[in-house]
């Protein structure tokens, strides 16, 4: 072969090698691209969903504090007041009975009305007069939180609604049979009639709502024609047929048939009526960060669960950083090296790897059955989690203390310092960034373990902020579990804003490690 050939082939292989490690480095940013796009993907989501739960609807009362229904013992008992949650609950009910009085006819609208409120929402209200005992008698303007379904409704989650806005209605009028009609001379109900013709119906017949809103009045549809709707009267009935003509009116139609709802028309109804009112506004949920857990979407929040989840950081940092700093120390400077080191390095390496939910059968098993210690505390969950992230400190520490150069060890010796003195006056303080480093990347994990903590009760209700690592407590992945496998659809946004709160601490730890690591490192030469 000549020289030239020589050349020709060498230079082809050469365009070989330079077109595969172009397309290696495509590869790899198509890789780096893709991660990054789900990533992006993932966190929108969770985020997007999460946003309805940071704020919520709140609906204003203004009640004269009756001392009969509120102080039943006295304005001397403020402890009593503030449990007193029957009382403000009778004043809000019956505020809306007055603002509905059609509904007293009959004890299902008055359940459903009463429904607008659960009982238990009006107990910042109870606390806060109770902190003002002076109030009591006087007329008071509270925002109280509404019902979880109808916020859902109001922010357009639950189902699914289209809306046709008229300026002006001809008139109205009554019908033989007592029914009310709204009538538009221009017909424009026309693409309610052909949305209503290709609907679909539920097995018994039921169809879409169709519910028209004029002010202070709603009318739920019977009939739906090109020129007027007819249809009863849901909320304020008492209005004069006069005032109706000229009136800007608002087509709701509601898909999903009322009875697979949550919410009735006739709560929708009121709803309505007291949105036209300034009576409902959509606010920042701070109950979401200031409350414990609830049975209910609207009131529950995250504020016990972040204090489990710090207080369970906090024994299990007491417990795994020095003793696995101290292991790694021993193994690393102090152990000979035979058989058992060895067996004991492959086994830490081993338990690095071993399942968490092993960990939490570990802990049920010897601290729960063995010891007696009590549930669902974060005692017993920091000493499970301990377990879980010594492997990771200790593998974490010897790997700083590994990088530290084999001249500083024998620079310490040669000066006169002692075995023990040239590894804790000269080796450890230049391992520490990476040491801590480490141990904070396993707290970081440990932070968002579920699977042990579930096995040792920590997913019971807690309805108080633990005050020590003895109480009853859960943690922010517990929480979520929990509030994953809710049945109402409102805990679906509070998962999400859960998942972004337990993200959000996550981050902050593991940039606490990376700005940690890049202050304090040192380049060896």
């Amino acid at each position: 072969m000549t020289d030239a050939a020589h050349a020709s082939s060498a230079a082809e292989r050469l365009k070989r090698r330079r077109a595969a490690d172009a397309r290696f480095a495509w590869y790899g940013r198509a890789a780096v691209c893709f991660a990054l796009g789900a990533l992006i993907i993932l966190i929108g989501a969770i985020v997007w969903q999460a946003t309805s739960a940071f704020t919520h609807h709140k609906v204003r009362f203004d009640l004269e504090l009756d001392p009969t229904l509120i102080a039943p013992n006295g304005l001397d008992d403020p402890e009593a007041i503030a449990e007193n949650v029957s009382g403000f609950h009778a004043l809000i009910r019956d505020d809306l009975s007055d603002t509905f009085p059609e509904t007293r006819s009959s004890e299902q609208l008055t359940g459903e009305l009463h429904a607008l409120v659960t009982r238990l929402a009006v107990l910042p209200v109870a606390r806060e007069t109770a902190d003002t005992p002076s109030t009591i008698g006087t007329q008071q303007t509270f925002w109280v939180a509404f019902s979880d379904d109808l916020d859902l409704f109001l922010k357009g989650l639950g189902s699914p609604q289209s809306r046709l806005h008229l300026p002006a209605l001809s008139g109205a009028v009554r019908t033989e049979a007592g029914d009310l009609a709204l009538i538009d001379a221009r017909a424009r109900f026309s693409p309610i009639v052909r949305a209503l013709d290709g609907s679909t119906r539920n097995p018994s017949g039921e169809g879409p709502s169709v519910l028209v809103q004029t002010g202070g009045l709603v009318l739920k549809a019977q009939t739906v024609q090109d020129d007027r709707i007819i249809g009863t009267v849901l909320a304020g009935g008492a209005r004069r047929l006069g005032d109706l003509e000229g009136a800007a009116a608002t087509v709701h139609v509601i898909e999903q048939p009322e009875a697979e709802r949550n919410v009735t028309d006739a709560q929708i109804a009121w709803t309505l009526v007291l949105k036209a009112e300034g009576r409902i506004e959509r606010r920042w949920n701070g109950a979401f960060f200031s409350n414990a857990d609830s049975t209910y979407p609207e009131l529950a929040g995250v504020l016990a669960a972040i204090a489990g989840s710090v207080l369970l950081m906090m024994v299990t940092a007491a417990l795994a950083v020095p003793v696995g700093i101290a292991a790694a120390v021993y193994l690393e400077e102090f152990a000979p090296t035979n058989r058992l080191t060895r067996l004991i390095e492959v086994n830490i390496n081993n338990l690095a790897a071993v399942p968490s939910i092993v960990f939490g059968l570990l802990g049920a098993a010897v601290f729960l059955n063995a010891f007696g210690l009590p549930r669902s505390a974060p005692l017993i969950g920091g000493l499970v989690l301990s377990l879980l992230t010594l492997p990771t400190v200790i593998i974490a520490s010897r790997a700083g203390l590994k990088a530290v150069p084999r001249s500083i060890r024998d620079a310490a010796l040669a000066v006169g310092a002692s075995p023990t003195q040239a590894v804790f006056h000269h080796v450890l303080p230049l391992a520490a960034p990476g040491m801590l480093t480490g141990a904070i990347i396993g707290l970081a994990r440990a932070l968002g373990e579920t699977a042990p903590l579930l096995l040792i009760g920590m997913v019971a209700f807690v309805a108080e902020v633990p005050s020590g690592p003895g109480d009853e407590a859960t943690a922010l992945p517990v929480l979520i579990y929990k509030w994953s496998t809710g049945a109402e659809r409102a805990w679906e946004p509070m998962t999400a804003a859960a998942i972004v709160v337990l993200l959000v601490m996550l981050v902050f730890i593991n940039g606490t490690a990376v700005i940690l690591r890049r202050h304090f490192e040192r380049t060896w030469k």
